[in-house]
Formats: C-alpha cells, structure tokens, sequence
C-alpha cells in the first residue's frame, strides 16, 4: 500500500494576511477553500494535524465511500477513475492530498485553532488565537473541522469501573488482532455494521452487535443503480411523502431480519435522517446477520466488573468491547459564546447562510445529508464562495 504518511503543506503561514480563512483540511476545507481560491479570494487552511484528510487516514482499513465516484468529486478536480465506483480509504487520502496540490492551496498544519473572537480593529471580521502565540485575523471565517472531532463514549453506570478492553471505534483498524476472540460491538449505524462484519470476516469467534433502535437498511447499489441518486431525487421532496415510500423500497430490495433479531425501524426513513440519522448502507451485514455470524443483541445498559449489562436483562462476557457511538462536533470551544449553534451543538445554518449573530461565520461538512457527504460538500463550497466574494 502506497505511504499516505504525508501531504503537501506549508508548515507556517503566510506574510500577507488572508482575505479568508479555512479552519480544517479535510474534505469540506479543502473544497471551501479551492472554490475561494478560484474567486481569487486570498484564503489560508489551518490544520491542527500534520496533513490533509487526518481524519480519513485515522479510520478502519475497509472504509470505502458509500457514494460512488462521479458524485463524490470536490470542485474544480475529479476523483481518478483508476480508484473504482466506490472510492476506498486510501484513495480518498490521495485524492485529497491530489486536490490540494492541484490547485495550489495555502495550508498551515500544525496549527489548532483556539477560540474564534470579534476582532478588535473595526473591520468587522475575526480574530483566531491558535498554537505558537499566533492571532490570525480575516474578515471571512471558513469552519470546516468536520464531525469526527472529538470520540464519544456514552455515560454508561459502572464504565469507570470496568475492567475488560474496550475501546471506541476511532482506534479500531481491522478485524486482524481479534482473531479467535468474542467481540461485541455497541452501534449499529455504518461504522459499528462495518466493524461487525470486518470482525467476522477476519475470523473472530463470536461477534455480537448491541442496537438500541433498529436500523434503516438500503442496498448501497440495486441493479446498478446507486442509493445515492435516489437520495438526491427525494432530497427535496416532504419528509412525510419519503416516510410512506420508503418501506415499500425496503421490503423489496432487503429481507426481514427480525427472526435473527434485527426488526424493521417503527419510524420513518427520512424522520431519521433529518434527525442525523443516515441508513445503514449494506456491505454485508445482512448476509453476516443471516448467516448469524453477526448476532444483534439489546442495547448496553452499563458495566459491571468483566459483565457488560444489556437492555434485556442479559449478562455477556465478551473479550472485547468496540464501542462504534459516534463522535462530538467539539464546536463549543471554537464558537460556543457566539450563539450559533443548537441544543445539539451543531451549526444553526451551514453553507452559504452566515449566523445574524455572526456575520462572515461559514459552516461546511456539519449535515448528514441522505444525497452524500462529498457532494453537499462540493455544492456548500461554491455557495460559499460566492458569499466571501461578495463580502
């Protein structure tokens, strides 16, 4: 496997302040500040990690994007043919690190930004204290530090007491070191199904996955047509009018799992995923539930020694705990005081919106959006662009 150890960086920034500023080298960052660059707005990237796409270098081997190839390029550069319909892990880090030289972008790594500030000067922008006594000013903020920030483990009674492994899923690699062991898995949203697959398939004596709310199931690609351009033609559509289709489309495309302990969802598909909740899209967990290699079982309810406690009143013992329970946005510190975000700490607008409370704030790469990540991504950075531009 080709070193994606590196990416092209400059390691300070430059003499002449930006017109812009780009907080995150990631996917979101990267497209927010080529679409700037292409207006010619003067634009610096502050990462806090030593090169681009840290996030997507930290995840499990057998990642590969859910959206295909075509739909998932960022503005101005396609992802390479030559890496396949569905792009894997580490080919999206090239891709990006690709991007980033193609179009010549300013990226600063080694910098975390603190704290966002009003700046003091009265020209209405911002002030970014940040590592090494830096104070960084633009007058246009860029906030593209994605939602994998910050490993989330639940409060669960008795887990300070545990004593058996348990780890979250942002350490997890491959199934490999779990050979011949019993593994539970806690979530059953994609990166918890890909886990529990990844676990039996390298041959783990027993893979359970603990599930709080059954899933919503799709086939990532039905007879060659992809879930993703279904996605982008309900986009827009009622929630209520996707809610009462949806179930007619999953009883045709995936089996019913309850017998092996994996009901149909209650709610509706699309409900869901305007709460954050995107379908789980099938890399073989039906196959592994029916082929009871993967076993769901009842959501944790706490530890108790070497026990872990389920729903149900069940005792298990696994050798191992995986926890795959999501990450915090970590936006309360940058932008906490300012008043724009929500009960749940996300962005109260994204894309080319700017907060009335904070005019030149832009969010990207903050929605869990049902038509793909990379190009919500890609259209945010051009509504972008065009906003910075004309401020």
């Amino acid at each position: 496997m080709p070193d994606t150890s590196a990416a092209p960086a400059t390691p300070a920034a430059p003499d002449a302040a930006p017109d812009a500023i780009v907080i995150g080298a990631g996917p979101g960052g990267l497209a927010a500040a080529a679409a700037l660059h292409r207006r010619g707005v003067r634009t610096l990237v502050l990462e806090r990690s030593d090169a681009v796409g840290a996030s997507w270098r930290q995840h499990y081997d057998r990642l590969h994007l859910h959206t295909t190839r075509r739909l998932s390029s960022l503005p101005g550069f396609a992802i390479p043919r030559a890496y396949g319909r569905w792009v894997g892990r580490d080919d999206v880090v090239r891709y990006l690190e690709q991007y980033t030289q193609a179009h010549g972008l300013d990226i600063a790594t080694g910098i975390e930004v603190s704290r966002i500030e009003r700046a003091t000067d009265g020209s209405g922008g911002w002030a970014l204290p940040a590592t090494g006594g830096r104070r960084l000013t633009a007058r246009s903020i860029v906030i593209a530090t994605g939602t994998n920030h910050t490993p989330r483990l639940p409060d669960w009674p008795g887990l300070d007491t545990f004593d058996g492994e348990l780890l979250h899923a942002s350490r997890f690699r491959n199934g490999k070191p779990y050979e011949g062991r019993d593994v539970l898995v806690v979530g059953v949203g994609n990166t918890g199904a890909e886990i529990a697959v990844d676990l039996a398939e390298a041959g783990a004596s027993r893979v359970r996955i603990a599930v709080r709310t059954p899933p919503h199931i799709m086939r990532r690609s039905t007879a060659g047509w992809p879930a993703q351009r279904t996605g982008i033609l309900v986009r827009r559509l009622p929630t209520r009018l996707v809610d009462r289709v949806a179930p007619y489309v999953e009883r045709i495309s995936v089996p019913d799992l309850s017998a092996y302990g994996l009901p149909r969802p209650g709610n509706g598909l699309y409900s869901r995923v305007r709460e954050g909740s995107i379908p789980v899209q099938d890399v073989g967990l039906i196959a592994a539930v029916q082929a009871r290699t993967v076993e769901p079982v009842a959501a944790v309810e706490g530890f108790e020694g070497r026990e872990v406690l389920l729903a149900d009143g069940s005792r298990i013992t696994p050798d191992a705990v995986i926890a795959a329970t999501g990450y915090r946005n970590g936006l309360e510190p940058l932008v906490g005081h300012l008043g724009v975000l929500n009960e749940r700490g996300r962005p109260t607008v994204h894309g080319s919106r700017t907060p009335k409370e904070a005019p030149g704030l832009f969010f990207t790469g903050y929605t869990n959006p049902i038509s793909g990540m990379f190009r919500e991504m890609a259209i945010d950075a051009e509504r972008i662009a065009r906003a910075v531009a004309r401020r």
